[in-house]
């Protein structure tokens, strides 16, 4: 029912406008496949893209190599969310040697906008961001504060740790990448010298990553070295007490500098230097500098010797800082009555107090035998519904601009991009709904879901709400499905399920997310994602986070030895369509996941792709008879083995032939009595012989009893 309308080779005459943010990150997708062959990106490929996304080339005016760098470095970031999770569980050495031959993939920066220089727009090389982060101990409970973001390069490092984010970029292109790469995280464009100021009543940090413009300050022309003390000092300030700060700075901003070195004698008497060192100038040449920087390491507890600050002068190479950062004390639990005994203690020089923050409540990873905390903000949505005729605000077009027909959210936000329908379903009225998600209260605020995503979370609630006619009798193998006779023991009802079949660009995986959140917050905090690619899990991730989950509440099934027990009493289990098939030596993956969820599971089977189980039966083909696919017939064996689960199928072109849909036994388009077919051969063959216009009146008819929603 819903298809984006694109701007570029588009049927629609449509204005061109493009969206610099967007723009960037098509690019970046492009390069990061590139990235992920293990192939370098050169100058000619980057200029391709840009010419490709921007509609023009840089000699047109239609974009600058300061953009084209952008999107390099948002192409490493997307290549970090590919690996990234995978390549943390090595060892140090081997994060910082894979991150540096990545980086030299990537075309040197040798070409500089105004602003760049005006801002000094310097951002933090990769292998120096996972240094940084590594020696901010950042843990999932963490929230962490990036005044000077940039393209999110260092924000990226601690989402691998699953923290949570509040962002900080004055540059407005910057900001509007930083709005589509982190979705849903705080962003703030304020100038960081006053970070404090700005963030007055807002939640504190407990760690905060920087690495700030050395000696520049907006609307100054001069130079100004005041600046990286500035920030600094706000950061400081906004710092929770106990928590870390982590920053680059220029090699001269340093204790053993007498310019500087009252500045970090007036922070000790609140906060204490951990370390500071010097790096070498070549870690920046991949981003057109060799200066030499430094990176200093403070945490917000008194120290006990105001003056003696540890400092090493030398600048050092990437493994010899990253010896020194796995020395650093880690970061424990203290009170903060216990600051005056703590101000008076020998405190050793190897030994870290900083405090436990008390941040809010989190969606977290569901680790063994754990409960994962719910949001604390969870409120029941609501709506309006109207009333609607077919020939409202219709015109004598192919296709309508669509919106919810029936409901009207109060707060929710319009789709970000224009939404069609044909003008066949712009005819039909949905029914009027009753349900109502449980869903957090930022969702609806933050526009996370638009208006046309929260009518589908709402719709399927919907069909959730009620059971297939009949009971039915499912036999060991769960492939057979016979009608029970009335009060026969074992029978079983299965829950109406719901078909997604919106297009390109509506958003289907954050919907997906969407469905499964509700369902979280209800106390169902066991779902299962199966999808097409295993590539895709990073997309999951995506949506899920972007709703406020957390990355590692996805559990990758492939990470799961055969016939082991799932140790996850919660969370969302991912697995592609071959890897649900699969089968050795009497164990399947199939039992696997039916024992973990147990027949009694209430909560979401979401099919993504679900086109990839199309021919669940056998078929008569050209050459005689088709046998049914096995990836279709174990889809069907998950949904008979847990009937009160809640299904939706997910394509946007699952609806295009009609054994596509012979997997879909939730819809009750065969023997339920619901529709006038006794078996699914019969639907098959019946719709088949009907064309066109039978598969019509199907999603037609689908969308007025609420069982999908078709383009």
């Amino acid at each position: 029912m819903v298809q984006q309308l694109f701007t570029q080779g588009s049927l629609f005459d449509l204005q061109t406008v493009i969206d610099y943010g967007q723009s960037v990150i098509n690019v970046a997708q492009e390069l990061a496949k590139v990235l992920i062959d293990n192939r370098p990106l050169s100058t000619k490929t980057v200029s391709s893209q840009m010419n490709r996304y921007f509609l023009g080339t840089a000699a047109s005016g239609a974009w600058q190599w300061k953009d084209a760098y952008e999107a390099v470095e948002v192409a490493q970031i997307l290549y970090l969310r590919q690996k990234g999770y995978k390549l943390l569980l090595e060892s140090s050495q081997t994060v910082l040697l894979e991150l540096e031959k990545l980086v030299a993939l990537c075309p040197t920066q040798t070409r500089r906008s105004e602003e760049s220089v005006q801002l000094q727009q310097f951002s933090t090389p990769l292998p120096l961001a996972y240094l940084v982060a590594k020696a901010g101990f950042i843990q999932a409970t963490d929230l962490i504060l990036e005044p000077s973001a940039g393209t999110g390069l260092l924000a990226q490092m601690a989402k691998l740790h699953s923290a949570s984010l509040m962002l900080n970029e004055l540059a407005p292109d910057r900001s509007k990448i930083l709005r589509r790469l982190f979705p849903g995280t705080p962003l703030f464009s304020v100038n960081a010298e006053q970070i404090n100021d700005y963030l007055v009543g807002k939640t504190q940090p407990s760690v905060v990553l920087m690495n700030p413009p050395f000696s520049a300050s907006p609307k100054i022309s001069s130079r100004n070295p005041d600046a990286t003390k500035r920030h600094i000092n706000s950061a400081l300030q906004r710092l929770a007490d106990g928590g870390r700060l982590v920053t680059i700075t220029a090699n001269w901003f340093s204790p053993n500098n007498p310019t500087w070195r009252e500045t970090f004698v007036r922070w000790h008497s609140e906060a204490r230097v951990l370390m500071s060192v010097g790096v070498n100038g070549k870690v920046y040449s991949k981003h057109g500098t060799t200066m030499e920087t430094r990176i200093t390491v403070i945490d917000k507890v008194p120290a006990d010797n105001h003056r003696q600050i540890p400092c090493i002068p030398e600048t050092l190479d990437l493994p010899e800082l990253l010896a020194l950062i796995q020395q650093l004390p880690q970061r424990s639990s203290w009170e903060r009555s216990d600051i005056k005994a703590a101000a008076a203690m020998a405190y050793p020089p190897a030994v870290g107090i900083t405090k436990v923050v008390q941040l809010p409540k989190r969606i977290t990873v569901a680790q063994p035998e754990t409960v994962s905390f719910l949001p604390d903000d969870i409120v029941v949505l609501e709506y309006q519904v109207v009333e609607w005729s077919a020939t409202e605000g219709l015109k004598d077009t192919l296709y309508e601009t669509y919106r919810p027909q029936r409901i009207r959210i109060k707060d929710a936000l319009p789709h970000p991009s224009l939404l069609c329908e044909s003008a066949a379903l712009a005819l039909v009225s949905p029914p009027a709904p009753t349900y109502k998600p449980h869903l957090p209260s930022n969702i609806i605020i933050q526009g996370l879901l638009s208006e046309a995503q929260l009518e589908s979370v709402i719709y399927a609630g919907q069909a959730y709400c009620e059971f297939l006619s009949e009971s039915y009798i499912v036999d060991d193998s769960w492939d057979s499905v016979t009608v029970a006779a009335q009060g026969e023991e074992n029978a079983v009802r299965f829950r109406r399920g719901w078909f997604l079949g919106d297009g390109t660009g509506a958003g289907k995986g954050r919907q997906c997310a969407g469905i499964i959140l509700d369902n979280w917050c209800q106390g169902r905090s066991k779902a299962i994602w199966v999808s097409k690619s295993s590539a895709l899990i990073e997309d999951a991730r995506r949506d899920w986070c972007a709703l406020g989950g957390d990355a590692k509440d996805i559990i990758d099934l492939s990470n799961i030895k055969l016939g082991d027990p799932i140790p996850f009493t919660q969370g969302i289990l991912f697995c592609t369509y071959s890897t649900l098939r699969s089968q050795k030596n009497g164990k399947s993956r199939l039992k696997q996941i039916v024992e973990w969820a147990r027949a009694d599971f209430e909560g979401a089977i979401a099919y993504d792709e679900c086109h990839a189980m199309g021919n669940a039966m056998a078929q008569e083909g050209k050459l005689g008879m088709v046998a049914a696919s096995q990836q279709g017939i174990v889809g069907l064996r998950l949904q008979n083995a847990l009937p009160q689960a809640r299904v939706v199928y997910v394509s946007a072109t699952g609806a295009t032939k009609v054994s596509n849909l012979s997997y879909a036994n939730r819809l009750g388009l065969w023997q339920t009595g619901d529709f006038p077919f006794t078996s699914r051969e019969d639907f098959v063959e019946s719709i088949e012989g009907g064309g066109i216009a039978a598969m019509e009146v199907v999603a037609q008819y689908g969308s007025v009893k609420n069982i999908c929603r078709l383009s």
